[in-house]
């Protein structure tokens, strides 16, 4: 099915269950994420950017399962489901009719009945007014705010599963290609966003830090430091509602979520 129609379908009120009366659209390079007031529908890519790989519908089914697992550990009230989004033919027989396709005759409905031709981790939306980067810039994030988040991360780094797999990408192999990776991915913004003595000073600075740090490295992974974190923890994945809210870590791919826990 058309990727266009389907984000065109699923940004009408008749395709969800509770019919919304604003959808807001926002897109990133891996995602669609659908906002409709109460919940969040986020749909993944059929892309293929080398270090993540959603190209089939099987795919993003088993990466929306890990997506929605995972973050349960640090949000288990907001991540809700995997739910379907189905198409079937107009004016056949189903619980909630809802969202015509322009033209083909077809319904696109989540959580309907039909056939599935994608599926979304569905979210309770969280308010974006109390998101930590946007507290951040309006002045008005604490010093006991930012205790509580670090106390919250304790604990769950605490509990966060490590074993002899996991420890291995604490080493230095891994260390030195997950740098080397940044820096390849990153060499096209040379003289764009970043001078190019600035890169080579900080890739120069990095490569030596590595090289004569071995021991310490070694240290953390025996000390059993390296663990399965979050992966993309920033300040724009932290929410204070009644709890502190840590979300979107990352699933696509276990070596960057495997890592030294200081690294958070």
């Amino acid at each position: 099915m058309d990727l266009q129609y389907k984000t065109a379908d699923l940004l009408k009120p008749e395709a969800y269950p509770r019919k919304p009366q604003k959808i807001e659209l926002i897109q990133t390079q891996m995602s669609f994420i659908f906002l409709t007031g109460g919940y969040v529908y986020k749909v993944k890519k059929p892309v293929n950017l080398g270090y993540l790989d959603y190209t089939t519908l099987e795919k993003r089914r088993f990466f929306c399962r890990q997506e929605l697992e995972l973050n349960r550990r640090l949000c288990p009230d907001v991540y809700l489901a995997v739910v379907p989004i189905t198409m079937s033919l107009r004016g056949a027989s189903e619980p909630k009719p809802r969202a015509k396709r322009r033209g083909r005759g077809n319904l696109i409905c989540v959580e309907g009945a039909g056939k599935v031709v994608e599926y979304a981790v569905k979210m309770r939306q969280l308010p974006q007014e109390r998101m930590m980067d946007v507290l951040l810039h309006r002045g008005k994030l604490t010093e006991e705010m930012i205790a509580k988040v670090a106390e919250k991360l304790v604990r769950f780094h605490q509990k966060a599963e490590t074993n002899s797999k996991i420890a291995a990408f604490g080493k230095l192999d891994t260390i030195r290609q997950n740098c080397e990776e940044n820096f390849l991915q990153t060499e096209k913004y040379i003289s764009v966003s970043i001078p190019a003595t600035k890169y080579e000073q900080i890739k120069s600075y990095t490569n030596n830090f590595i090289l004569g740090n071995a021991s310490l490295f070694d240290k953390r992974v025996s000390k059993g430091k390296i663990r399965d974190c979050h992966g993309d923890l920033h300040a724009a994945h932290i929410c204070f509602t009644d709890d502190i809210c840590i979300y979107d870590c990352i699933e696509f791919n276990d070596r960057f979520r495997y890592s030294d826990v200081a690294s958070e």
